[in-house]
């Protein structure tokens, strides 16, 4: 007797142990279902970005294919590679060729070899380190190709610039068809490496060989996805693909397949990842993408763990249930009374259950409590066009009848009584409603106005819902429709009035525009008359400079000096002002790549920074933006002249973020910051804050010139700051076409010793007599032959055919005659042309691209005379 209860307990938790370790079966099988799920889908979604990158790779490498066989087809190229010697100015002319190629191109480097593999000519022959002029490149397989096949493509590190890039080459034929050189087209695949960094993946490229060259993680660059064997590395080392011989071997487990060219693997750096490969056959190389498995299986795991948490709910449910019927049975084998109680209890229950599923039915079908405070009808009918739902003001638009809006009634019964009504406008009736059913069919969102016979006005709007069905909003618009048309009939007698006044103020606006042009060209002739004495005193202070011994001397000169600029600086920034509210700063917006620009900024300006112990840096870009560039060169001048000015320690770094269809380039400073109740009024004139923290002075015009170029440019300006960390400002512009032509970019010459303008036979024509003889002080003091400092008459008194100077500094605004114009005379008298610097005040864009078009040097009275004395330099020692 006693074994019966004792087996009953034993049951009592055998089965509910039984069924938790189901459970748990369940979960473990579910969880890997799931993870391997979310893994091949991840796997997939990879695979599609991965594909997206190498599409990027091809098109960055098939923009430049076809150059190198132009250039194979040049007259130039093939004359020179067909003669047994080139002279000094055929060499210098091709290589000039190239460099405007180059930089027309937007590549790394253009050379010319020849048959022997010597490179005759090349893009960086001003480059004296690192220039490929001179070197043998026979060992490159990109040229042994090009001679056997014709053609070729190679990638490495440069054997004299050590920059990588991938070479594309092409062999160079003489009328008999031989192969007489090849000319070498280098393409920087880096700044697309640097694109990867973006993507939260991991992307790298690796060669035939399996060596990675190409990687968004830096450390894997150069290692290998295998051991390499003698015959490759002896062919990397004789080909110098690379500058060391690849040693380290990325370390990772065998992977499990999750699909073709998809691996789950086990990388002793990452961790656990989805490896995804793609390959280029047409370079030989393969690209991968690996992505972290860590969402994947958190995914797997929040599916598996709400699987685990339903099933024990239902065994808790289960449960539950199975203890009510025991204690019930309990309860009727004791109490026959309780039972009928509890049964009374029970129908109780569930009619207050069958209230409850109603009302919730009521909440969601049929005339919904939820839709009756909106404005308009609204009608909602499901998948099978069958009315689910609808509010009073839907039945009082249309004054429907009762009982014909019932849920499940087809909405086609509601267009046939409405068409009984004329309410579906004249035509044929069907085809009318047909038409109307089709647009719920094909869930095809739609908005018309229909007008009554009444003159009501009813405005329908109709949208997909996303589980099937169709949403139908219904609003009587004809009060609106009255208002409109008489603001329209209002708006008439406005116009009319307001032509009248146009006409008007068209004269008032004539005269205001004539006072403000002959204010424009007041101010400009004021500066310009108060820059001259400014520059002369500062180029005789300068000459003064290098004849003081005494250091506190010298220290007051420096002060001297800085005051000087700064006047300077106000002088021009009253006049770039004075352009902008006149309209007379013309913009030329053309699409040019941004890296150019930032660069040369961010050269400029870190060598001001390096002195107050502060670091400027730039983000490189491969972007192309639609601008002016003169004038965003100011605007971001201004901006990193604030950051350099207003930032004590830190750095300053400078680059772009994509905002949609624009671009947007931020400065970034480590410092004061600005508070927010004062950013609005820091773009106003002479406006400086108090705690600023820059003790230079500053008249506070910079942003306002920069407010002003926004302005004229349709750009916007933004600012982010906090007190005591730094403030960004920023201006977002349009991107441009990334096809563009690119003006070449000559690099910056770095200024020379004082010992190399040695000799140099220098004269300087000036209407200002303090100029010249400031400027004549300054250039005997770096070592120059001064053999004229004058005026215009003078020096056409002066003119000889024996007295050819090497180099002419030129004034521009001389009055009758201009600089320009007056190098002609001068030329004729010489019998040949020297080298030219047009030394001027003015700021005008068209005067420097004169200047490079002419091949002339362009230095502004504003600048430090180290600018001067680098360029005279840098065109004395070329001349020489």
């Amino acid at each position: 007797m006693p074994f019966f209860p004792t087996h009953r307990r034993r049951m009592r938790w055998l089965l509910p142990l039984t069924a938790a370790l189901a459970i748990a079966a369940i979960g473990l099988t579910a969880l890997r279902h799931f993870e391997r799920s979310s893994l091949a889908s991840e796997a997939v979604r990879a695979q599609t970005q991965l594909h997206l990158h190498g599409e990027a790779l091809q098109a960055l490498i098939e923009r430049h294919r076809v150059l190198p066989a132009v250039l194979a087809l040049d007259p130039d190229v093939r004359a020179s590679l067909s003669q047994a010697a080139l002279g000094k100015p055929e060499l210098d002319r091709l290589n000039r060729k190239l460099e405007r190629v180059n930089g027309v191109a937007a590549t790394s480097t253009l050379t010319l070899l020849d048959r022997n593999g010597v490179a005759l000519a090349a893009s960086n022959w001003r480059m004296n380190r690192s220039t490929n002029v001179g070197n043998s490149y026979q060992f490159r397989p990109y040229f042994r190709q090009a001679m056997q096949e014709g053609s070729g493509t190679f990638y490495a590190e440069g054997v004299t610039t050590a920059m990588p890039g991938y070479f594309l080459s092409e062999a160079v034929r003489d009328d008999t068809g031989k192969a007489v050189g090849v000319v070498v087209v280098k393409v920087v695949l880096r700044p697309l490496e640097q694109t990867w960094d973006d993507s939260a993946d991991t992307v790298f490229a690796s060669d035939s060989h399996g060596v990675i060259f190409l990687s968004s993680y830096r450390p894997w660059r150069y290692l290998t996805l295998h051991a390499l064997g003698p015959g490759v590395r002896e062919e990397l080392q004789r080909t110098r693909q690379y500058a060391q011989l690849p040693q380290h071997q990325l370390r990772r487990s065998p992977g499990t397949s999750l699909g073709p060219n998809q691996q789950r693997v086990q990388l002793a750096d990452a961790g656990e990842v989805i490896w995804v490969s793609q390959q280029l056959p047409q370079q030989q190389w393969t690209l991968h993408l690996l992505r972290s498995t860590a969402a994947s299986t958190a995914s797997a795991r929040s599916f598996a763990g709400a699987l685990m948490a339903s099933l024990i709910a239902l065994l808790l449910l289960g449960y539950g249930l199975w203890q009510r019927q025991r204690l019930a049975r309990l309860r009727e084998r004791s109490r026959h009374e309780l039972e009928q109680l509890v049964e009374q209890h029970a129908q109780e229950l569930r009619t207050t259950e069958d209230g409850v599923v109603h009302a919730a039915h009521a909440a969601d079908y049929g005339e919904s409590a939820s839709l009756q405070h909106l404005p308009q009808g609204v009608c909602v009918v499901d998948a099978q066009l069958n009315l689910v739902a609808w509010n009073r003001r839907y039945i009082e638009l249309f004054r429907f009848p009762p009982g014909l809006i019932q849920v499940g009634r087809p909405i086609a019964d509601v267009f046939h009584y409405n068409a009984r009504r004329g309410l579906l406008g004249p035509g044929p009736v069907e085809e009318a409603i047909e038409r109307r059913l089709n647009h719920l069919r094909s869930a095809t969102p739609h908005m018309h106005e229909r007008e009554s016979g009444d003159g009501n006005v009813i405005e329908i709007r109709g949208n997909p819902l996303p589980d099937g069905g169709f949403v139908t909003s219904y609003t009587d618009i004809t009060a609106y429709r009255n208002a409109a048309r008489d603001l329209r009939s209002l708006a008439d007698t406005l116009s009319l009035r307001v032509s009248e006044r146009t006409h008007d103020l068209a004269g008032a606006k004539r005269q205001a525009e004539e006072a403000n042009q002959a204010k424009t060209r007041l101010v400009a002739a004021a500066v310009h008359d108060l820059l001259q004495p400014l520059n002369a005193a500062r180029m005789f202070l300068s000459a003064l400079r290098g004849r003081l011994t005494d250091a506190s001397c010298r220290d007051i000169a420096d002060n001297v000096d800085n005051a000087l600029t700064a006047q300077d600086g106000i002088l021009t920034s009253l006049l770039d002002i004075s352009r902008l509210e006149s309209g007379a700063l013309e913009k030329r917006v053309r699409d040019f790549p941004l890296e150019p620009l930032l660069e040369a900024l961010t050269i400029e300006f870190g060598i001001l920074a390096n002195a107050r112990g502060l670091r400027v840096h730039h983000v490189a870009t491969s972007a192309v933006v639609r601008s002016d560039e003169a004038l965003l060169r100011r605007i971001l001048q201004n901006l990193l002249s604030n950051a350099v000015r207003y930032t004590r320690s830190g750095h300053i770094v400078i680059g772009c973020r994509r905002d949609g269809e624009q671009l947007r380039i931020e400065v970034h400073d480590t410092g004061t910051g600005i508070p927010q109740a004062r950013q609005q009024e820091i773009f106003e004139e002479f406006r400086r804050l108090d705690n600023a923290g820059s003790e230079e002075p500053g008249a506070g015009l910079g942003l306002a010139i920069v407010d002003r170029i926004a302005h004229l440019l349709d750009h916007r300006i933004g600012l982010r700051s906090t007190p005591g960390r730094g403030s960004v400002f920023s201006v977002t512009l349009p991107r441009g076409d990334v096809g563009c032509s690119v003006l070449p970019v000559n690099p910056p010459e770095e200024a020379q010793a004082d010992s190399l303008l040695a000799g140099c036979r220098a004269w300087c024509i000036d209407d200002d007599p303090r100029i010249s003889l400031a400027t004549r002080l300054l250039l005997e003091r770096w070592g120059c032959q001064v053999e004229f400092a004058g005026g215009v008459e003078a020096a056409l008194a002066a003119t000889r055919s024996d007295n050819v100077p090497d180099l002419l500094l030129l004034d521009v605004r001389m009055g009758d005659i201009s600089g320009p114009a007056l190098l002609p005379m001068l030329v004729e008298c010489w019998g040949s042309e020297p080298g030219v610097i047009l030394f001027t005040a003015e700021q005008d864009p068209e005067l420097r691209q004169l200047a490079r078009e002419r091949n002339w040097g362009y230095v502004s009275k504003q600048a430090r005379t180290a600018a001067l004395r680098a360029l005279m330099t840098h065109l004395y020692q070329r001349g020489s």
